[in-house]
């Protein structure tokens, strides 16, 4: 329930604007010391290790996650950790990304001391230019001064925001520099919606010992026998070539029904010529897409040529949790 006399609309599109005003600000703020700070992420022959205390600590978390999703390998290391033995995951090669919107986190006084002494990369995502952060790090990009969402501009709000937001530019900056395609997105994220939206149509379809196919010059009753042993609700046509040119689904067959002597007509009377077809390289996203905007469920899979090579059913789709 909304407390007497607040407007909550106003209040949430005041601090968006806010955020927004804030992010338009850091955009236009930018300058060659993001170019340096990418190059030194980018050169690190280990990981790149993202450390922030307290709400900075928590975006830093977010941050090492997407660099480690995008092809960056990183970790995030508590700075309280960190002076009690935590030192030691940080090692020659690594890169850190420290984080800190005052610059002058005490917990993170050993870690920078740390890298100065053996000679580790440090990058600074930092609220103030003159502060001890900014001034030891390598290269610090300087967050620029927004205020705060909170009316009191004391939460930290937008200045989290602007770091987090850093920190994706960071990590799509590193993802194109090294030309990250979807093939290695999935290496990352096997798992759930997202894997199976990037799976390819090879790793579901049905091979080529299932196809239901018949040549060309097979009758409407040989469609029939091969549609019905193999349950796809579909068969394929190929020419003298083994080309896929045409297909007879259910509905070809339902419509067909007032033709005289129908099981002795040719395949060529009743098939859709030129089928929809999907390569064996496209993601199931894709023919997800394709069945969707036909409103059929199947689809054939062909090679350069138009020879088939599989089968791709709506029910493997759904299977692999694509649908």
């Amino acid at each position: 329930m909304a407390p007497d006399g607040v407007d909550t609309l106003a209040v949430a599109r005041r601090v968006l604007k806010t955020e927004a005003d804030g992010l338009h600000a850091l955009a236009g703020s930018l300058d060659a010391a993001f170019g340096r700070a990418v190059a030194i992420l980018a050169a690190a022959t280990g990981r790149v290790v993202v450390s922030g205390m307290g709400k900075s600590g928590h975006v830093g978390r977010k941050i090492a996650a997407t660099l480690a999703s995008t092809g960056t390998p990183a970790q995030f290391v508590h700075p309280g950790e960190a002076s009690h033995g935590d030192l030691g995951m940080i090692v020659a090669g690594d890169a850190v990304l420290a984080l800190s919107n005052s610059g002058e986190t005490a917990e993170l006084a050993d870690l920078i001391a740390h890298t100065r002494r053996f000679g580790v990369k440090l990058a600074a995502i930092v609220g103030r230019p003159g502060s001890t952060l900014a001034r030891a790090a390598d290269v610090a990009l300087v967050l620029p001064p927004a205020p705060e969402a909170c009316p009191m501009g004391l939460t930290p709000t937008t200045s989290t925001t602007m770091q987090l937001a850093l920190g994706d530019a960071l990590a799509v900056a590193l993802l194109e520099g090294r030309g990250f395609t979807q093939a290695d997105f999935r290496v990352f994220h096997p798992g759930g919606r997202l894997g199976a939206q990037l799976t390819r149509v090879a790793d579901l379809m049905h091979g080529p010992d299932e196809l239901p196919i018949v040549p060309a010059t097979a009758n409407v009753g040989e469609a029939i026998a091969q549609m019905t042993a193999r349950r796809f609700g579909c068969v394929g046509i190929v020419d003298g070539a083994g080309t896929l040119c045409g297909i007879i689904t259910d509905g070809d067959l339902r419509r067909a029904l007032g033709c005289a002597d129908l099981p002795a007509r040719p395949v060529a009377e009743i098939m859709t010529a030129t089928p929809r077809t999907i390569a064996p390289d496209a993601l199931a996203a894709e023919a997800l897409r394709e069945v969707n905007a036909r409103a059929i469920t199947a689809l054939f899979v062909v090679d350069a040529a138009r020879h088939p090579v599989g089968l791709l059913h709506i029910h493997d789709l759904l299977r692999a949790g694509v649908a």
